[in-house]
């Protein structure tokens, strides 16, 4: 029987070496993002991180406003609801702080399957009448096999770490996630290191599905963190919405001093 992978939250943040760190969240825009994860690095300031995710909202806005972002391969950051724009993300990127490294929602998902494939780069078909790959610096390749059409080759983004909040996990680290899966199955391949955190952590057997079926399985899987809750106040399907008020308030901080005091006094996973 393979060993438990299980660790406490502390222990999961504990994976991000101080310094510059490559960091993927899983989930899309507010929806099954690990969240509870993203409080927590918020509150330490030994970090520059370079975020990777097609569509971030909440998270990249709550690390921007911590200070500790340096860079954002996204290919939107915005609420696209009710709360409008990530202000604090917005912020960063007019001050300086913050690095905005445009990509389309695709070329994200072409430099992840890159790194998951051990390669430096990768072409796609696209991008023809585009200004980004002029604006990213993104090279051109002829077809080596006779053929006139070019490619751009997006280069590769091998995260140090990837964090993906599923519904179910086992204490070895197979994930199962309900709802969309995103680009979250090809997170963990890209990565470095992967860890779960998972509203509830059962007996292999007591899964869903049967573990040939797992969305993420265990041989991926540094660690799994039991977070009932993990991606509040962001929705996660099957278990609760997303909680306006909350979210509300973390737009309404206008310091990094302000937003720990805020994420003290609301607690999380140990």
């Amino acid at each position: 029987m393979a060993a438990s992978k299980t660790m406490t939250m502390t222990e999961a943040v504990s994976l991000l070496a101080p310094g510059s760190r490559t960091l993927a969240l899983g989930g899309n825009s507010i929806h099954r993002v690990p969240h509870a994860f993203v409080h927590r690095v918020a509150q330490r300031t030994d970090l520059r991180l370079h975020l990777v995710k097609t569509a971030g909202a909440y998270d990249i806005d709550v690390l921007c406003l911590a200070g500790i972002v340096e860079a954002v391969s996204a290919g939107f950051v915005g609420y696209e609801t009710e709360f409008g724009l990530a202000r604090h993300y917005r912020s960063a990127v007019e001050s300086g702080r913050t690095e905005a490294r445009e990509h389309a929602c695709y070329t994200v998902i072409a430099s992840l399957r890159a790194a998951a494939y051990g390669l430096p780069f990768l072409p796609v078909r696209a991008l023809y009448n585009s200004d980004l790959p002029r604006a990213r610096g993104f090279e051109w390749l002829d077809d080596p096999y006779g053929g006139t059409e070019r490619f751009p080759a997006i280069p590769a983004i091998r995260p140090d770490l990837a964090v993906i909040h599923v519904q179910h996990a086992d204490l070895h680290g197979n994930g199962v996630i309900t709802g969309p899966k995103n680009e979250d199955l090809l997170m963990a391949r890209a990565a470095r290191h992967v860890v779960l955190t998972a509203e509830e952590i059962v007996d292999t057997d007591a899964l869903p599905v049967p573990l040939d079926h797992v969305d993420i399985p265990s041989v991926l899987v540094d660690g799994v963190v039991h977070a009932p809750g993990g991606a509040r106040p962001g929705s996660c399907a099957g278990s609760y919405d997303a909680d306006a008020d909350a979210i509300r308030a973390v737009q309404a901080l206008s310091s990094a001093a302000e937003l720990r005091d805020y994420l003290t006094a609301q607690g999380g996973p140990a």
